[in-house]
């Protein structure tokens, strides 16, 4: 709610935007024939939640292709696959699975997937999206040999002769899924369309959506004019874009309010999961590997400059903190170059960090867009960096305390897009590290808008404000901290619309 006003009994729209807040009595007087009025009795309304990392399309994608989150086993895996293989098409595509939950304790590799597909090629990405299994005859489609060289800023896994194991890390998963039959823009769209229902239903109300490729763009605009365009987008696009996109006179915050450009995502590491995440010190259970650097520093800085002087916010992709450090240089430096930019760069997940890497992101205004849900899925996290390391990864009460904006989304189709669980794992957070309830719900409200640098339309129940609201079933200030995921979300309300809900 507005500080100046943080209880109010109801909320007036017109037009798409809260024209005043105040007592049943105040508002009363604003109500006249053609008024709808919602009664949501003890519910409780919020600013609707802002996913401010999420891969909304690639999601709405995934829900085609092989589910294999709950896959305990590679045993799972094979079933999954041999079923698919069955079917029309001409890939067999999947994403989810986790080694830590296979019985067998181990990578799946090519031979397992062969003799479940020996001749359709497959391709299933782990459940981090950084690191894939590919059979075969994927193998033999890409011409991966024991001679193919690592790409740069990727790794081909092998065996002790040499030979592709059919794991493939980081940039080395794109010399296969480059191979896999372009989708169209109406695939694209379908997808946005079934994701954004998704999306409604947990409360989301804008999505900071990564996107991929120009036809994800493509699709959400036509979906726009068709008026079919249910929530609203900041747009984080590609780094091979951004030269385009220059090009064309584009920078961070051009567009209109339900479709908005935003920053350039950069990529400098992976992920801790597929220990490709790029740290000072060596894993902890893997003394020989200190992860994957995407860019050498020069090569970041200089991305990071031409973003920062031709308009662009920054949302670079840092789990480690030697991708962490690597990114602070970079954002130092374009500071220095264009010290009159104000662009509100961003550092995505910020996982791994140290207390000087906490006090320069403050000293240098850069926002912290982390993922709660981590915590829960991450039970390995102290097996990966050792119990000292462990204890300052996702170090949200850190970061707050030091004055960084935090922000908070899901990482979907890695996480569940619900913010509520993302809530809930945020104030559970164990080792002094977790926030109050007010400050997480603000992760998804108050700091996302300013994470987009839209704060004057959006984030709080304010007049004049945009008329986004969620309304849940209770208070999450008032239940069991463990308990806040299981809030049901009862109506979304996008503009001044119910977009999702008992009237929808």
């Amino acid at each position: 709610m507005d500080a100046a006003r943080p209880l109010a009994e109801a909320i007036a729209v017109l037009a798409g935007r809260i024209v005043a807040i105040g007592s049943n009595q105040e508002i009363q007087s604003l109500v006249g024939p053609k008024t709808r009025i919602i009664d949501v009795k003890r519910a409780t309304i919020l600013p609707g939640f802002t996913d401010c990392h999420i891969h909304l399309i690639e999601y709405g994608l995934s829900l085609r292709n092989i589910d294999l989150r709950n896959a305990q086993s590679i045993e799972d895996v094979k079933e999954a696959v041999t079923e698919e293989a069955r079917g029309s098409n001409a890939w067999v595509l999947g994403r989810g699975w986790d080694q830590e939950k296979f019985t067998e304790k181990r990578y799946p590799t090519r031979r397992d997937l062969d003799e479940a597909s020996p001749e359709k090629p497959v391709l299933l990405r782990r459940i981090c999206g950084h690191i894939c299994v590919v059979n075969s005859a994927a193998l033999a489609m890409a011409a991966i040999t024991a001679e193919t060289p690592n790409p740069t800023g990727g790794i081909i896994d092998r065996d002790p002769t040499g030979e592709a194991t059919g794991i493939l890390r980081e940039n080395a998963v794109d010399l296969v899924s480059r191979l896999i039959p372009p989708l169209e823009q109406d695939d694209y769209a379908q997808a946005a369309q079934i994701a954004c229902q998704h999306a409604l239903a947990a409360g989301l109300t804008t999505v900071h959506c990564i996107t991929s490729s120009e036809l994800e763009l493509k699709a959400l605009l036509k979906l726009k004019a068709q008026g079919l365009l249910p929530l609203r987008f900041y747009l984080l696009i590609p780094t091979e874009q951004l030269k385009a996109a220059v090009a064309l006179g584009l920078r961070s915050g051009f567009g209109d309010e339900w479709v908005r450009i935003g920053g350039v995502k950069i990529f400098t590491d992976g992920s801790l999961g597929a220990r490709t995440a790029a740290l000072e010190a060596p894993y902890a259970d893997d003394p020989e590997n200190q992860g994957v650097a995407i860019h050498s520093q020069q090569g970041l800085d200089v991305l990071v400059e031409e973003a920062n002087r031709s308009d662009f916010q920054v949302a670079a992709h840092a789990i480690g903190d030697r991708a962490a450090a690597m990114v602070l240089h970079a954002v130092a430096k374009a500071h220095e170059l264009c010290p009159k930019k104000k662009l509100r760069h961003r550092i995505e997940h910020a996982s791994v960090l140290t207390t000087d890497l906490i006090k320069r992101m403050g000293e240098l205004g850069l926002v912290a867009s982390v993922q709660p849900h981590f915590i829960v899925s991450d039970s390995w996290l102290e097996q990966r960096l050792g119990t000292n390391r462990a204890s300052l990864a996702y170090p949200f009460r850190s970061l707050v305390r030091a004055g960084v904006t935090v922000v908070a989304g899901s990482d979907c189709p890695v996480e569940p897009l619900t913010p509520l669980s993302g809530i809930e794992a945020a104030v559970n957070r164990t080792g002094g590290e977790a926030v109050t309830v007010e400050e997480a719900i603000a992760f998804y409200t108050r700091n996302a808008a300013y994470a987009s640098c839209e704060e004057d339309i959006k984030g709080i129940i304010s007049p004049g404000k945009l008329a986004d609201l969620v309304i849940i079933e209770k208070d999450p200030r008032k239940v069991p901290p463990s308990t806040i995921s299981k809030i049901r979300v009862l109506w979304t309300i996008v503009g001044g619309k119910i977009a999702y809900g008992k009237d929808n």
